[in-house]
């Protein structure tokens, strides 16, 4: 690793798409990277370009995150590799049609990937950061975490739980030196859509924004230290009066009382006594 590295970055989902993006980013950024996917050739030759264009260090490490022993590896470097200082958890799959237009087995293996791996992943990397002081997770959700109608359902809500599990870890980890950022992109030029069984053609021009495009954008948030970066969105407001909105609903979450409106006098209803019959 060269002198003026800044550590190594390990993308999952790299060899297309958003994630070859981040390697390619990255490794201009300084980082060394280790790229992680399935098809091993075609990581062989993004690494390959990556090294030739930046002279960076480029490591492949094929793996399929539904596999158990691939996971497992992954965690292992994860865990093992004091070089590695950032993390992207790319990888996923997604879903455009109805719930009931699905195969619930398909269904199961998305949340398996979107949710199971990346928490697996990012429980291996926390601790060793922690330990180190620094480090940074970068996790990609998408806009159907806030707006799950958009699209299957079940992929909205993996993307939701991407979303939750990084508000919890930057909560968690702000006072160990440990970056967290959810990244929530809109429809992307991507593979993703042929994957999901549907086609980007057929998407209005205006709202489909280029891989790299968006991972710079993303990358322009991580340095200008926001938390959630949502690629498209023009103004910032917009996410901050969501965000106090959220916040402003906290207080009354959780009363030992219904709330009025439901005209419930407070215990009045008191629980059967444990083996009374109930009257005739």
């Amino acid at each position: 690793m060269a002198a003026s590295s800044k550590g190594t970055a390990l993308v999952t989902g790299a060899s297309s798409g958003i994630g070859a993006a981040y390697a390619g980013r990255l490794a201009r950024r300084g980082h060394d990277v280790i790229l992680v996917a399935r098809d091993r050739e075609r990581l062989e030759l993004l690494a390959r370009r990556i090294g030739d264009e930046t002279g960076r260090e480029a490591a492949v490490l094929a793996a399929d995150l539904s596999d158990p022993g691939d996971l497992a590896e992954v965690e292992r470097v994860l865990r093992d590799d004091p070089a590695i200082t950032l993390l992207v958890n790319n990888a996923g799959v997604g879903a455009t049609a109805p719930l009931l237009e699905s195969d619930v087995g398909d269904m199961s293996r998305m949340i398996a990937l979107n949710v199971a791996a990346l928490m697996r992943l990012t429980f291996a990397a926390a601790p060793a950061f922690v330990a180190r002081g620094s480090g940074t997770i970068i996790n990609i959700a998408s806009i159907v975490a806030v707006a799950p109608e958009t699209l299957n359902g079940v992929y909205g809500g993996t993307k939701a739980f991407v979303l939750a599990f990084s508000r919890s870890l930057r909560h968690e980890l702000a006072d160990k030196g440990v970056r967290v950022q959810v990244v929530l992109p809109g429809a992307t030029a991507t593979d993703f859509w042929s994957v999901a069984g549907s086609s980007v053609e057929r998407l209005p021009r205006e709202i489909v924004m280029p891989a790299g495009d968006m991972v710079d954008a993303a990358l322009a948030g991580l340095d200008q230290g926001e938390f959630a970066t949502v690629p498209s969105l023009p103004d910032p407001a917009d996410w901050d009066a969501y965000e106090a909105a959220r916040r402003a609903l906290l207080p009354g979450l959780s009363r030992a009382t219904p709330a009025s409106r439901y005209g419930i006098t407070p215990g009045a209803s008191r629980p059967v006594a444990a083996g009374a019959a109930e009257a005739e």
